[in-house]
């Protein structure tokens, strides 16, 4: 039973970024906290604790002098906040989501009501709307506002599925066009992202059984398993090798793995041993 990993899965560049600058930071300043997790993965929490680096939920909760601001970005009054109590300041703020945080802000400037396709209480999208001054909101759904605003524009949670805000762009068009004086669309859509997508939608389609590696609250995690399951292969999300199954195995021929962009290297290779172990109980099995 061959094992085939996606030809893009696991840490994305931001994500590295990020755990590296903590790191460094910690090693150079000693103990800090990261003000939410940095990223949605308890295993890298867990790994980076042992090392002196604490989650805070709030700036309230923050016990020392130095305090990361996570993968995801925070809106800009957090930053203010931040400054305001004298803490230095660790800004690990993936470069593609300061993109879409640059585009809300430059949508709301210009006298756009900005529309951000993507989970509203998503730690991303709840920083992306603080850069739009109030002028915005995030929905999955095309919105039904009392009054359309006149100048819209649109842009994505940068974990989306191109094609699902492709879709979600062209439904709000054919819904109330004819409100819209002008209308701007931005692809937020991060670029890891779609690789990591169209690489498990390629394998999900060559094999009868995929497992996809990742924290339950990574919403890139979730877009993977659903771009899977969407092909009908039989789809597994899982966090740890823990959660594997021996009753998935059966008579399936071949498996797929790919892993959502906060997921560390080691938790997939504890799920490749676990699998090749389970398909070498009932005959040959190998990486590919």
């Amino acid at each position: 039973m061959p094992i085939e990993k996606a030809s893009e899965m696991g840490f994305c560049t931001g994500v590295r970024r990020a755990i590296a600058m903590i790191e460094k930071a910690s090693r150079e300043l000693g103990p800090l906290e990261t003000l939410g997790p940095v990223v949605h993965n308890q295993q890298v929490i867990n790994k980076l604790a042992l090392e002196g680096i604490q989650v805070a939920e709030n700036l309230d909760q923050v016990q020392g002098k130095v305090v990361a601001i996570s993968s995801h970005g925070v809106a800009p009054q957090v930053v203010a906040e931040v400054e305001k109590r004298g803490l230095k300041l660790i800004d690990t703020t993936c470069p593609f989501v300061r993109r879409a945080q640059v585009a809300a802000q430059s949508l709301a400037d210009d006298g756009f009501f900005v529309i951000v396709f993507g989970e509203e209480s998503h730690p991303e999208v709840q920083g992306v709307l603080g850069w739009t001054k109030g002028k915005g909101i995030a929905t999955l759904e095309v919105p039904l506002l009392e009054k359309m605003p006149p100048r819209i524009g649109i842009l994505s949670q940068t974990t989306q599925n191109l094609a699902n805000f492709a879709s979600f762009v062209a439904e709000f068009v054919q819904s109330d066009l004819a409100s819209i004086s002008e209308l701007r669309v931005v692809n937020t859509v991060c670029d890891a992202t779609r690789k990591r997508q169209e690489a498990a939608l390629e394998l999900a389609k060559r094999v009868d059984l995929m497992v996809v590696v990742g924290s339950r609250s990574s919403a890139n995690t979730q877009r993977l398993a659903e771009i899977c399951a969407a092909t009908g292969v039989a789809t597994y999300r899982i966090e740890t090798a823990v959660e594997v199954d021996p009753s998935w195995i059966g008579d399936r021929r071949r498996v797929g793995i790919t892993a959502g962009a906060s997921t560390p290297d080691f938790s997939i290779d504890e799920v490749v041993a676990k699998l090749e172990r389970l398909g070498q109980q009932g005959g040959n099995c190998g990486a590919v």
